[in-house]
């Protein structure tokens, strides 16, 4: 069920979690009575200095991973150290780890989770809108007869979405449990030592950063071929029978991501009835642009 995603959707992916883990400081307020607070000359360069400031904070995030990644792994180096009756060499890695902390929490005071590494997993249903209807009712009739387990075994299956997840250390307790193992190594205590290492290392937080549907994206890669074709007003025949197969094909994934459950019902009738809109526009060959404009935007909604 789970399968590898292409290198540049990972490298997207990996730029929203990071930018998911650690918040943006917000923008200050203008003063009252000015709707934007900045002068003509100065409202003219804000696209640029907004671009430039979000520049910086990507590179701050990244300085903030890398910092992370390396303090973690220093942790584990101290604890190989000390299996290997090495104490020195676990108090030099103990030391490099609290320092990246310390970075860390300098440049981010306020930071609770320092995201170490961020984990894409992609759980695709290879299976059609009747399969999974008739699985959703098999799953109800189990819980009518209070037979939960089993009616779990089907629902669990039931998803077809890209998982971002990220794994975070915990800046309230980490530093202070990895400062205290130091003088525990002074004394010789290496046993509590390690345990203390090993406490520290089980308290990293594994938080899901985004859930991306599957029929939503395939839907939307569907559409924007489709669009393509919808605009040419020299469309042949072969080209109209591929831009219908296109629309029908978006349309069963749209009914596979309502079955899935990645919206309410009232969100998918809007983006059928804008579906059947462009089917009976480029009916019979005809052509024009902006015909998908709406339905774009609806889509885009889901992964939001």
């Amino acid at each position: 069920m789970k399968r590898a995603m292409s290198e540049k959707l990972y490298v997207v992916l990996l730029c929203f979690a990071l930018a998911a883990a650690i918040p943006v400081l917000a923008a200050a307020e203008a003063p009252e009575g000015d709707a934007s607070g900045q002068a003509p000359a100065a409202e003219s360069v804000m696209p640029e200095v907004e671009e430039a400031a979000a520049d910086e904070a990507l590179e701050k995030r990244k300085k903030i991973v890398a910092e992370a990644a390396t303090a973690i792994a220093e942790t584990e180096k101290a604890l190989a150290a000390l299996e290997e009756e090495k104490p020195e060499e676990a108090l030099k890695a103990l030391e490099l780890a609290t320092g990246k902390l310390e970075l860390i929490l300098a440049r981010d005071p306020e930071l609770a989770l320092a995201p170490v590494d961020v984990a894409v997993v992609t759980y695709d249903l290879a299976a059609e809108a009747e399969t999974i209807e008739e699985t959703i009712d098999k799953a109800e009739e189990h819980l009518e007869d209070g037979e939960v387990q089993e009616a779990r075994v089907l629902v669990g299956n039931l998803a077809s979405e890209i998982v971002v997840q990220s794994t975070n250390i915990p800046l309230a307790t980490y530093p202070d449990a990895i400062k205290a193992v130091t003088p525990l190594i002074d004394k010789g205590e290496i046993d509590e030592a390690k345990a203390g290492l090993q406490s520290a290392l089980n308290t990293l937080v594994v938080a899901t950063e985004a859930v991306i549907p599957l029929p939503m994206l395939r839907a939307e890669q569907l559409l924007q071929e489709a669009e393509a074709l919808a605009e040419n007003e020299a469309r042949t025949d072969e080209e109209n029978e591929r831009l219908a197969e296109l629309l029908d094909a978006a349309r069963s994934e749209l009914k596979i991501g309502e079955l899935l459950g990645y919206g309410s019902e009232e969100s998918f009738e809007a983006i059928y009835e804008q579906l059947d809109k462009i089917e009976e526009k480029t009916a019979s060959g005809k052509a024009g642009e902006g015909w998908f404009d709406k339905i774009k935007r609806q889509i885009a909604g889901f992964f939001e």
